[in-house]
């Protein structure tokens, strides 16, 4: 292949780039002043219901023969992610340090321009968006083999805050080391969850090294740095943060393992007609009050995507039940619906109406 062949198509590719360059700095331009029309009527620069429908839409307007629509709203989100900045910066809270699953899932859903802001505890989160200290936060609610995180439905039952969106993480967990192989490997660093969801690889590879738990999959990369014959369990993003080797990729026992997360906010999205609703709920301690319940749903055909109970922490042998349904608080058959709901039951909570993702448990 010469230069001859390759001349002429890379100087079309430069020029499109250019127009590509061009067409960026007109959507800023639009960005800027969509933000100051939000500052001047108080509306949020964040609006998932809004970066909901446009992803939505690439699927519509896409070639996926010539450009994959996964590589396209992955560019698009990026775009986005930078339009949201000039707008107005956003800050968003999530579980650190940095390379965390939960640091990946807000990295996915906000994009690279975003500020995120670590902190050690699910509570800590809750606390700096309910001081107005961050725009928005980010928790884990819920994991395909793990169950729910009772530290965030704790705080969801009497927090004001607003489930405002959901991210689908996929837990992929890597061997990271500065070691050259397996074979070097005496002592694995990592959190107890990650150590959990390896078992069957780690007896399988490693039965006689020394497991040792430590308070995330990114503070055990940053102890596998400074020893010699240590490794630990922790994601890509952590080996590239940390400057560690990756020595077995896909270690995992369930490929399917996935968390999902939950974004905080202090405003309910705009309905977008894919949308799901939580709430918690609570009924009399009596023969059938559950059934009752649940047949307010069943009346109006409309989909339970989940239902779970909760025991109550300071009444014996009483429970919350957190449940997942399709539509808006906003739709009719909703509001019909939470009115209906109310009256049979002892304490009716909406946590948020969200566009829902793409991703499931």
């Amino acid at each position: 292949m010469t230069e001859e062949t390759l001349g002429p198509v890379r100087k079309r590719m430069s020029e499109t780039d250019e127009k590509i360059i061009r067409l960026l700095e007109q959507r800023a331009d639009l960005a800027r002043e969509v933000g100051k029309i939000k500052q001047n009527n108080g509306v949020d620069v964040y609006d998932p219901a809004r970066e909901s429908l446009l992803l939505g839409e690439l699927e519509k307007w896409a070639k996926d023969d010539v450009l994959p629509v996964v590589y396209l709203k992955a560019i698009f989100r990026e775009i986005i992610s930078a339009c949201r900045e000039l707008q107005k910066p956003v800050t968003v809270a999530c579980l650190g340090p940095a390379a965390t699953f939960s640091h990946l899932a807000a990295q996915s859903h906000f994009g690279g321009s975003t500020e995120l802001v670590f902190h050690a505890t699910i509570s800590q989160v809750f606390d700096e968006m309910e001081r107005g200290r961050v725009s928005l936060g980010v928790v884990p609610i819920e994991n395909t083999f793990e169950g729910s995180v009772n530290f965030t439905l704790d705080r969801l039952i009497h927090t004001p805050l607003k489930v405002t969106g959901e991210i689908y993480q996929r837990i992929s967990h890597c061997l990271l080391s500065t070691e050259s192989g397996l074979e070097r490997i005496k002592k694995i660093y990592s959190h107890p969850q990650a150590f959990a969801q390896c078992q069957d690889w780690l007896r399988r590879k490693l039965p006689d090294a020394e497991y040792v738990d430590v308070s995330s999959t990114a503070a055990a990369a940053g102890l596998a740095l400074h020893e010699e014959e240590a490794g630990a369990i922790g994601s890509v993003l952590a080996a590239s943060v940390y400057g560690l080797g990756v020595l077995a990729e896909e270690i995992q026992d369930h490929p399917s393992n996935t968390t999902r997360f939950i974004v905080l906010g202090n405003k309910t999205p705009a309905p977008t007609g894919k949308d799901k609703t939580s709430i918690i709920f609570g009924t009399s301690h009596s023969p059938g009050a559950l059934y009752r319940a649940l047949g307010a749903f069943a009346a109006r055909e409309i989909n339970l995507m989940k239902i779970e109970s909760y025991p109550l922490k300071d009444r014996m042998w009483e429970y919350l039940f957190f449940a997942d349904f399709g539509g808006h608080e906003t739709d009719g058959i909703i509001k019909d619906c939470l009115a209906d709901l109310k009256g049979m039951t002892t304490f009716v909570k909406v946590l948020g109406s969200y566009p829902k993702s793409g991703g499931s448990l």
